[in-house]
């Protein structure tokens, strides 16, 4: 049962209330970009899940079939011990997402947003391929594949709401659920808050087994990581990280350490390497969030833009089962493509800019070959409108570009 596709909608209309909450309470949670970029890899994510979660499934089935030590009966009371154990388990599989750098990898995707709003919610990893493995237990003990998706999707869509600001502590509820309270910490760099708060649904498992924090009154939070991302790419945001173990890994001398820099504790770094390719010291006292400044009609092309790559990716998840294998990869790649390019125009890139004519330019000669219809007509509206925003943007880009040749020019 695909709870989380049925959940979209849920999920908008409460970032929808969220912004109007934004709005009333004259907050500054939100940044266009910010938001942009955690939305488009949250599509990522779906659609990545589409294709890459087939084998963990089979392997799932596989332990199920063959190895499961009971037959549990569908019960209410099996249904709620099913979804108390499968929290149990995501918590040690949180917990070793941010302690072993291997998991880290993929589940920093997560936490690379340097704010707190319903948007980083579905900032989710593409690439947490091994996961499956800290619920294996569930297939020995006989949970069958429809309930384990069941369960594991309700307990996803529960950690949606939990990534809010505009929900202050919940009184005695704080002792045994995760709250948008007790998860604000998990999100914050902060030492004090560094690495706690892992539960899924329930927090009693942090104050078991040592890892809880309370939200101070005294420390607010600062959100992100202390390699911060420094970029709106939702393809770069899901390979940062593997990008440096590979380049720890090459340049250690020590072949212990070529393997210890995957499956030691996340920010272990060789020695030899920590002097060769230093990171920089994190001040959080002097923190500033990314930020790349764009025009009034960038933002505007920018939301027409994901607005339009969002459909696509909601008709590839809704259609997946239909499709040949050929048009869920064209889409796919359309979408991937289509998100990395809206970043780097929002990152104010000029070349990307030309990448949009020659998307408009793609998508036109495919509609003059098209079937007529109301479709085909609303994607030429798309297309013309776009092309009207996009020359504003290019025309304001060339200008800027051009300022600041000559700016340096007089500077030289």
């Amino acid at each position: 049962m695909n709870i989380i596709l049925f959940a979209i909608p849920l999920f908008f209309l409460l970032i929808a209330a969220e912004l109007i909450a934004e709005k009333v309470k004259k907050t500054d949670y939100y940044r266009l970009n910010d938001a942009i970029t955690s939305l488009s890899i949250g599509g990522l994510s779906r659609i990545m899940g589409v294709m890459k979660n087939l084998a963990p499934f089979t392997i799932y089935i596989l332990f199920y079939e063959n190895f499961a030590l009971f037959e549990l009966k569908k019960m209410v009371w099996v249904w709620l011990a099913v979804f108390v154990l499968y929290d149990f388990l995501y918590y040690w599989n949180h917990r070793f997402g941010h302690e072993m750098t291997f998991f880290w990898a993929a589940h920093v995707v997560h936490h690379s947003s340097e704010e707190y709003n319903l948007t980083t919610a579905l900032r989710q990893s593409s690439g947490s391929f091994f996961n499956f493995i800290f619920f294996l237990p569930l297939a020995f003990l006989g949970v069958d594949p429809v309930l384990f998706v069941t369960v594991a999707s309700a307990n996803l869509v529960y950690q949606f709401w939990v990534h809010t600001r505009h929900v202050g502590k919940l009184g005695i509820i704080e002792w045994f659920m995760v709250t948008p309270s007790n998860h604000r910490v998990h999100h914050a760099q902060n030492q004090v808050y560094l690495d706690r708060n892992y539960g899924g649904v329930f927090i009693i498992w942090d104050r078991v087994f040592g890892s809880f924090q309370d939200e101070l009154d005294d420390e607010k939070p600062i959100y992100g990581v202390r390699k911060a991302l420094s970029s709106w790419n939702p393809f770069y945001a899901n390979i940062h990280v593997y990008k440096q173990l590979i380049q720890d890994s090459f340049y250690t001398d020590k072949w212990s350490d070529k393997f210890r820099v995957w499956f030691g504790r996340t920010g272990w770094r060789p020695d030899d390497v920590s002097h060769k390719l230093p990171f920089a010291r994190v001040d959080l006292n002097q923190f500033s969030a990314y930020q790349t400044e764009i025009s009034l009609i960038t933002k505007i092309y920018s939301v027409l833009q994901y607005i339009i790559i969002s459909l696509l990716a909601l008709f590839l998840l809704v259609n997946a089962s239909e499709l040949d294998v050929s048009y869920q990869l064209g889409i796919a790649f359309l979408v991937i493509a289509s998100s990395v390019n809206l970043a780097w125009i929002m990152e104010n890139k000029l070349l990307a800019i030309w990448f949009e004519w020659l998307k408009l330019l793609v998508a036109c000669v495919l509609l003059f070959n098209a079937d007529p219809g109301a479709y085909t007509s609303a994607a030429f509206v798309y297309v013309l409108f776009s092309g009207i925003l996009l020359l504003q943007v290019h025309f304001q880009r060339k200008t800027q570009f051009l300022d600041n040749n000559e700016l340096n020019t007089f500077k030289n």
